[in-house]
């Protein structure tokens, strides 16, 4: 067994957890969750990892869809991060997305799994128009911390922190993580659980970049509106989710592929 101790890693959640914005469903995804595998597996080559997440799920739908699937996986190793698409709806209540991770975390560990989870950031700091939603954040967030406290569950407490924020580090569509928001996303998550060869680099700062005119942020907002939010909008309409007719990446316990950066 390798220095940190761990032979099967689950992962459970959304878009993030499954990888949209790293890579494509052509070449394939690879997302946070893989990059903790691959950091797990240099000190151990022996650990298996499952990714069980879907994109657009539900907090709701990780406890219901997920959860019994990564009991009988039995991992000693857990993330859990969903909530997200839950603050976007329009009935979102804090209480009751945090209950279903609470209920998530609650399984895991009296299973006994190390479990871990995220803080989110401020979606109006990423894009203008959703600052709305920044209370929403915050009430999530508390909640998550509180829950996770009662299980003794790990927070990687990445909203605490400017640079999640920083354009580069999320896609085009303001909602996914890049590849680099990836990495650095799997590097607080190796920070937190203070795993071999991580450290708190993740925190630091990009280099600065050029201030936008107003007229280029005003037609940056119109452009993605079109190209995002509207089909988003539309398919809330159409009470359609990007996950429909979608399942688990990775449902099984696998070696994993070590990759470079």
């Amino acid at each position: 067994m390798g220095a940190h101790g761990y032979r099967r890693y689950v992962a459970l959640g959304d878009s993030q957890t499954e990888g949209v914005g790293d890579g494509d469903d052509l070449t394939g995804l690879r997302g946070w969750a893989d990059r903790l595998a691959e950091h797990l597996a240099r000190t151990d080559p022996g650990i298996r990892y499952a990714n069980l997440a879907v994109r657009g799920r539900l907090a709701g739908d990780v406890r219901t869809g997920q959860l019994p699937a990564a009991l009988a996986l039995r991992p000693d190793l857990a993330t859990v991060v969903a909530g997200v698409n839950d603050l976007l709806r329009p009935g979102f209540d804090a209480d009751e997305t945090a209950g279903h991770l609470e209920a998530v975390f609650a399984a895991l560990t009296a299973q006994g799994a190390r479990v871990v989870t995220l803080t989110f950031p401020d979606v109006g700091r990423i894009t203008p128009l959703a600052r709305p939603l920044a209370p929403r954040v915050h009430a999530l967030n508390d909640r998550i911390r509180q829950a996770a406290g009662r299980h003794g569950v790990t927070v990687a407490e990445t909203a605490r922190h400017e640079v999640v924020t920083d354009p580069r580090l999320w896609s085009a569509d303001r909602l996914h993580a890049s590849p680099l928001g990836h990495a650095r996303i799997a590097a607080a998550v190796a920070d937190a659980l203070a795993l071999p060869g991580s450290d708190d680099t993740w925190t630091r700062p990009l280099p600065p970049l050029p201030v936008p005119t107003r007229l280029g942020a005003a037609a940056g907002e119109l452009a993605w509106a079109g190209s995002f939010l509207g089909p988003w909008i539309a398919r809330r309409v159409r009470g359609r989710s990007s996950g429909d007719g979608r399942v688990a990446k990775r449902p099984a316990l696998l070696p994993v592929e070590r990759r470079g950066e």
